[in-house]
């Protein structure tokens, strides 16, 4: 399902062609994602979208069903992410993206669609992150994923300069760490 998500809105018209931000917040299944990326656009008026909403129904059932999605059921999806931060960069509007982006090569490939991408990865122990998600209803990721993605993810390495921050910390001193570690502040002010 393609989804144009937005709870965000800087009240401004959109200059097309004027800098915008883009920022990714990722981290596996249950790091508090999405909580993050909305606090974000809440305190900054960047458009926000669930990369989640972006998946085809195929790759919804397997994940439902507990199967781990393979690169192969990735690319598509990666790439229909890209061109929507793309589309919303030609068009003067600044995003923040709720994506769990595992692996370099993952980011990679966001990082082809806007001018620019930034990443804050939401990290932690594996007990917290599994305990949050056991407590979180009306989500198809099943907590039994978690050992997959713990597999799967590629922390970001030194020359990929991102915003890491600790998921033991409050949602709201997450969103905090986040607007003032990439001084989003000044898209308010702008």
């Amino acid at each position: 399902m393609t989804g144009e998500a937005g709870t965000g809105s800087s009240g401004d018209v959109p200059v097309p062609g004027t800098a915008t931000r883009h920022v990714v917040v990722m981290g596996v299944s249950g790091s508090g994602k999405t909580t993050v990326a909305v606090g974000i656009s809440a305190a900054t008026g960047l458009l926000f979208a669930e990369a989640d909403e972006f998946h085809p129904e195929s790759n919804v059932a397997l994940m439902r069903d507990g199967v781990p999605l393979e690169d192969a059921h990735r690319w598509p999806w990666l790439r229909e992410l890209a061109s929507w931060m793309a589309g919303r960069a030609a068009e003067g509007v600044s995003t923040v993206l709720a994506c769990s982006a595992l692996k370099r090569s993952y980011r990679d490939v966001l990082r082809q669609g806007p001018p620019s991408v930034e990443f804050v990865f939401l990290h932690g122990s594996a007990e917290v992150i599994r305990e949050r998600m056991s407590r979180r209803t009306g989500h198809y990721m099943p907590a039994s994923l978690l050992d997959s993605q713990l597999a799967t993810l590629e922390p970001p390495g030194a020359d990929e300069h991102v915003l890491t921050l600790d998921v033991a910390a409050t949602p709201e001193d997450l969103v905090t760490a986040a607007v003032d570690g990439l001084d989003l502040n000044r898209i308010v002010a702008d």
